[in-house]
């Protein structure tokens, strides 16, 4: 490949940039740039020629337009072998520009400032910039377009090492990334203005995605299936991909969707909440005034399946819940219950909790263990859509955030349910949203006490639920994803002691339902939402 001689370079981000021009200037590469970067190069003693200067024309709409000139564009695309090419260039008195080194307006951080208005994110998108990467990318056989800036160390070592040259497979993977970066770039603007008006509801015509890899992954859900971990760079939401971790093995496949769920289901809770979690389904979960109690309450909801599960509060992890993650142990044919924990979420750790926990609990060394930043229910992003792949195609829905309103309730049985039981009823469907359908849970004093997942039939799942729960089932109360198609689920939860029930509604056998709920001194209430999770 040719001599890099002519670079041009005009960068928003500027991190690396000053070593970076530095070491192509001592190479003997001219370089050209505009405004704050060229100040910020001249400030440096770093010899350079603002655009403005070469194509005699100045910036102009207080620097919208820079660099859209013939002269930086034609200098770029040029091919240089094509004789009548090198002649008009020479006509025109145009340089030939190897090398662009170039990122773009930061359009994601400004979407993502509370309060910014459409019009100031549309001034922040970027013209120039992309326009200059396509220009040379196209060329890359003749021009290196350089848009990241962890690519300047490795790129200015090949060059002091091959005489000023890249290689063509360099040029290459340059110009691939490049467009790349634009494309992404393009993505997350269509997808900001399609939400701004007409397109939220009911998605827009076309849907380009862009997700950035995050880390390889050993394997997905089964050894024989290769597996990576993708995110949404512009995503402001705490959730499992914006998590940092700060202990343990690598994440599997597996323990994302697990923390997913949990970290899901934690922000539906205003006071201290906790999750356990097998298989992306709650076998615990308990709210109280102190995070050590909800946590035992969580753990004592099923601590045979809370072997090997993840643990996700949302608090930031104190002592007394942290030795209770570690000391506390339920009693199984008179021995403790053996216990470890695949992974440990919260919003943060208070000083020395992690330590603590490692060592109290030998098994914590094999705990991956992150940090999230603040859950609840004002951390939701209300305009991000859930999507599903399916062979050949896409599912895209708005996600599944109501929660509970006590004053939408329908009371539709004679007796209305006590006031001690509404607190759990509310428990019980916020957490009965998040258990595969057919969905039944039961809960008693906050605390999940009886989960039946993923079931064919409901009765099938209302009997797991009841099963699980034990003489726990007494004067506990009973939430269902969706409504009874026949009174048996209300037949089989009385027999266990329920006293309330929570369930949408809308059945045809519902006149049938709540006189079953009668007959057996059930209250029942409808809230005429349906939360099924397939």
């Amino acid at each position: 490949m040719a001599k890099i001689n002519c670079a041009l370079i005009s960068v928003s981000d500027k991190t690396g940039i000053i070593e970076f021009a530095r070491r192509l200037a001592v190479l003997g590469v001219e370089i050209l740039s505009t405004g704050r970067t060229a100040r910020l190069l001249g400030e440096q003693n770093i010899e350079v020629q603002d655009v403005a200067e070469y194509t005699g024309f100045p910036d102009i709409l207080n620097g919208v337009v820079r660099t859209l000139h013939p002269k930086v564009h034609a200098g770029l695309l040029a091919l240089r072998e094509d004789e009548s090419h090198r002649r008009e260039m020479e006509e025109h008195g145009i340089r030939a520009i190897d090398m662009v080194v170039v990122n773009l307006y930061p359009f994601v951080d400004v979407i993502g400032r509370p309060g910014t208005e459409p019009m100031q994110a549309v001034e922040s998108i970027d013209i120039g910039g992309p326009s200059l990467i396509r220009s040379a990318a196209k060329n890359y056989t003749h021009v290196a377009v350089v848009t990241n800036p962890e690519t300047y160390e490795a790129l200015v070592e090949e060059l002091e090492q091959n005489e000023g040259s890249l290689s063509e497979r360099t040029h290459f993977g340059l110009a691939l990334e490049a467009f790349r970066h634009t494309a992404r770039y393009d993505s997350v603007v269509a997808a900001y203005l399609s939400g701004i008006e007409g397109e939220r509801k009911e998605g827009p015509a076309r849907l380009a995605l862009e997700f950035v890899k995050r880390q390889d992954l050993r394997y997905g859900e089964n050894p024989q299936q290769e597996a990576a971990f993708y995110v949404e760079q512009h995503l402001r939401e705490p959730c499992v991909s914006r998590a940092e971790q700060i202990a343990g093995p690598e994440l599997s496949f597996n323990n994302i969707l697990d923390i997913n769920a949990g970290i899901e289901l934690v922000k539906e809770f205003d006071r201290p909440a906790a999750i356990v979690l097998k298989h992306t389904n709650p076998c615990g979960a308990g709210a109280d005034d102190s995070l050590a109690e909800a946590y035992r309450k969580a753990y004592l909801g099923d601590p045979v399946s809370a072997f090997g599960c993840a643990v996700v509060l949302n608090r930031p992890l104190d002592a007394p819940t942290a030795e209770a993650i570690a000391e506390l142990r339920a009693e199984l044919d008179g021995r403790p219950a053996p216990y470890f924990v695949e992974s440990l979420v919260a919003p943060d750790f208070d000083p020395g909790t992690v330590e603590l926990l490692l060592r109290k609990a030998k098994w914590a060394q094999r705990t991956r263990i992150l940090k999230t930043g603040p859950l609840g229910p004002s951390s939701v992003d209300e305009t991000a859509r859930d999507m599903r792949r399916v062979t050949g195609g896409l599912l895209v829905q708005q996600r599944d955030l109501l929660g509970f309103d006590r004053d939408k309730l329908k009371v539709v049985t004679r007796t209305a349910p006590a006031e001690e039981h509404l607190a759990d009823l509310e428990f019980a469907w916020l957490c009965c949203k998040h258990v595969k359908s057919n969905a039944i849970v039961l809960a008693k004093d906050r605390m999940l006490v009886g989960v039946g997942a993923g079931q064919m039939s409901r009765v099938d799942a209302t009997i797991i639920a009841v099963r699980k729960a034990g003489e726990r089932a007494r004067d506990a109360v009973l939430a269902s994803d969706a409504f009874f198609p026949f009174p048996d689920s209300v037949e089989r939860a009385a027999q266990a002691g329920v006293k309330a029930i929570i369930q949408p509604g809308g059945s045809k056998g519902d006149p049938a339902v709540i006189e079953a709920a009668d007959r057996l001194g059930i209250a029942m209430v409808l809230t005429g939402t349906r939360h099924f999770r397939h």
